[in-house]
């Protein structure tokens, strides 16, 4: 008993002095960018590389992780504080425009930091401490050494990224920075790996720090508003200790689908599949589900992809009637890439650690509904002469509307979303063969049509519609460009504009998702 008051008495003293510490840090760089005149992005930067130094030292101070998480929400409240109030201007300050070429974005990140360091403790402590400790280095060393070296020699900015243009030296400064970091890190920590990590070799800790510092990389260059702040660490986190929960050929299969990936994203941009910002996206997710899931969550995923962006590149003259009624083109963003592949993604994540089978049939659901909603949308426009109406009141509206549905395209949605589950049955996933091929594919073809359909109920009610007057026509798109090349804001007349074509095809996901996966479940399948 006295032992455990002993250690108790001393992660309280340890409680205060971080918290000490790091309000004494707080202060101190408020001093600096205050009285004596040096850059505030800068001084944040070093403050939040500190950050990142402590987090990895620090918790080897403490016997439990209670008083770290009580110290971590602490700051979390004092951060949110801070933005509202802006008492401490040293912890919001951002780059101005002219050293990045870019507007000036409002950022969370001094929120992300703490939280992050919170949601990690109560699930890596003890055996797996040193994940934590990695995850946070990385993220306040690598993240801030991007922005400092972007912000200051950055000439090259990579362009259909982001909003917040990032360049290619501090993505590079990034990437080096984050691979010595890992590749010295996870070398120190190896007595502590188990799982598919027990015993492996200089050159496959060389190999996953490579892969783990393209993985960080890529979420700083596409995130903003301080999201990299948040995600970096768990993605580190989420890879480790998947690592150390699974066999020793888990690792190789995780290298080689980050390679695969790897190398579809640079094929979609070669061939025009998809912009920067949404092969990135696209090596993020496909190092995931190729890593994680294998061949059987591989290959739906390569379906939809591979077959959506054939067919959205056939009939380009017939389509090109259309390109400014929708909101995007047929390349595709990053926006687009998490719009379909978004929820498909975090079922897999969910899979990854609880091992349900009734999410793999959830996944192929989710798949189903983009594909048949890509599908619907590229066949109907395709189609010659067409007749569409509207979902909602069945009158007669242009083929391309939001909300309009035709015969051509709802039968291409149902044969694309049977395509889906084919795929899946031809790499004889056993859950699929044991509930049935052809009870399978009724589901998936079934949850993929009645998810485009709810798409097009969306899309005739709430996604957001303006009226372009320089074209006299309505379209989805918020601006237009004037003949003499100023952007123009188009009216809104219909929906919400909060509710864009993006976030009608995420809710496609979802109800694919949810109407295959509650069907499983309501039949006590599994």
């Amino acid at each position: 008993m006295l032992s455990l008051q002993a250690a108790f008495h001393q992660d309280l003293q340890a409680f205060f002095l971080l918290i000490g510490f790091i309000s004494l840090f707080v202060l101190m760089a408020e001093l600096t960018t205050k009285r004596f005149g040096m850059n505030s992005f800068v001084v944040r930067k070093i403050l939040h590389i500190s950050m990142g130094v402590l987090l990895f030292f620090v918790p080897q101070f403490f016997d439990s992780w209670i008083y770290l998480a009580l110290s971590a929400l602490f700051f979390v409240v004092g951060c949110a504080l801070n933005i509202q109030f802006k008492w401490f201007s040293s912890l919001l300050a951002l780059p101005d425009d002219t050293a990045l070429s870019s507007p000036v974005v409002k950022s969370y990140g001094s929120i992300f930091v703490p939280l992050v360091f919170l949601l990690e403790l109560p699930v890596l402590w003890d055996a797996h401490l040193w994940i934590i400790q990695i995850s946070m280095l990385v993220m306040g060393v690598g993240d801030s050494l991007a922005a400092l070296v972007g912000s200051a020699v950055g000439k090259k900015h990579i362009v259909h990224l982001t909003k917040n243009r990032k360049t290619v030296e501090g993505s590079l400064a990034m990437f080096v920075s984050s691979f010595a970091l890992l590749l010295t890190s996870l070398t120190l920590f190896s007595q502590h790996f188990t799982g598919a990590l027990a015993g492996i070799s200089l050159v496959m800790i060389l190999a996953l720090s490579l892969l783990l510092a393209l993985l960080v990389t890529a979420v700083e260059a596409l995130l903003s508003h301080g999201l990299d702040n948040l995600f970096i660490p768990l993605i580190i986190a989420y890879i480790l200790f998947l690592l150390q929960m699974n066999q020793p050929l888990f690792l190789e299969r995780l290298l080689l689908g980050g390679l695969f990936a790897l190398l579809l994203a640079i094929f979609s941009i070669k061939v025009k599949f998809l912009t920067n910002g949404g092969a990135t996206a696209t090596f993020l997710l496909g190092t995931t589900i190729f890593g994680v899931g294998g061949v059987a969550w591989t290959v739906p995923m390569l379906t939809f992809f591979l077959l959506s962006s054939v067919l959205s590149k056939l009939g380009k003259k017939r389509k090109a009637q259309f390109d400014l009624v929708f909101e995007k083109g047929s390349q595709r963003d990053a926006g687009q890439v998490y719009a379909n592949g978004g929820i498909a993604w975090i079922v897999m994540i969910i899979f990854s650690l609880t091992n349900d089978p009734a999410l793999f049939f959830a996944y192929l659901g989710t798949l189903a509904a983009v594909q048949a909603d890509t599908w619907a949308t590229e066949i109907g426009t395709l189609w010659p002469n067409p007749k569409a109406w509207l979902v909602t009141t069945f009158k007669a509206v242009p083929v391309g509307t939001s909300g309009g549905v035709s015969l051509p395209g709802t039968s291409a949605a149902f044969f694309g979303s049977l395509l889906i589950c084919a795929s899946a049955l031809a790499t004889n996933v056993q859950w699929l063969l044991d509930f049935g091929w052809v009870q399978s594919l009724l589901l998936i073809g079934f949850a993929g049509l009645v998810a485009s359909l709810v798409d097009s109920f969306f899309g005739a009610t709430v996604q957001a519609q303006y009226y372009d007057a320089i074209r006299e026509k309505v379209t989805e798109r918020t601006h237009s460009l004037a003949p003499d090349g100023t952007m123009v804001a188009n009216q809104l007349i219909k929906g919400t504009a909060l509710v864009n074509n993006d976030m009608v095809n995420t809710l496609c996901a979802v109800s694919g998702s949810l109407l295959a996966y509650l069907v499983i479940r309501n039949i006590n399948f599994f």
